[in-house]
């Protein structure tokens, strides 16, 4: 049977919300599916990311058999702001195929909507990915009210770290907040 993580927020008028879960771990024959729906009241903005890590692959297992289903929708006042709907059937195929997995184990998106960006913002958040020599495969997009950084490869510390940084970023230049990492987030 599915099993199935039903998440529901609502942020109110000026308002935002940072939304930074630890990763999930998708094992082998999983039929699992989160639906993630936020709610935006005028002026409020919202900040989330979502890790998976598809098998357990330091025990060297893949995700070839199962199913995974992600839905992640924002809306603000009735309007749809941002809606995604990722759906991996797994196989051997998917998971090596350019068009699913690649071969890499980790997938990660972090969104921000509610906020009007500028390039240099966008411009600084593809920068914190070039300056590093990381492996994975990243691209970062501007949303009509916010931001879009998408990941694929084998590392959760990897995709975790720049998520932090683009976070960080954020945080600071949009938000005008100090950075204070949640005292769960490892070291």
């Amino acid at each position: 049977p599915e099993t199935r993580q039903i998440i529901r927020i609502q942020v109110e008028t000026g308002a935002c919300l940072e939304w930074l879960p630890q990763e999930t771990i998708v094992f082998n024959g999983a039929v699992y599916r989160q639906d993630l729906r936020v709610e935006l009241a005028p002026g409020a903005r919202w900040l989330g990311w979502e890790i998976t890590r598809f098998g357990r692959s330091a025990r060297g297992e893949r995700f070839v058999e199962g199913n995974w289903r992600s839905h992640t929708e924002v809306w603000q006042q009735g309007h749809p702001q941002w809606i995604d709907r990722q759906w991996l059937p797994a196989s051997e195929a998917t998971f090596s195929s350019p068009y699913g997995l690649a071969g890499q184990p980790v997938v990660g998106t972090l969104v921000l909507v509610g906020e009007a960006l500028s390039s240099e913002i966008l411009e600084q958040a593809r920068e914190l990915w070039n300056a590093r020599e990381y492996v994975g495969e990243a691209g970062v997009t501007q949303l009509m009210s916010g931001l879009l950084c998408r990941y694929r490869g084998g590392s959760t510390e990897e995709v975790r770290h720049w998520f932090t940084e683009v976070w960080q970023l954020l945080r600071v230049n949009l938000f005008g907040r100090p950075i204070i990492k949640p005292r769960v987030w490892p070291l």
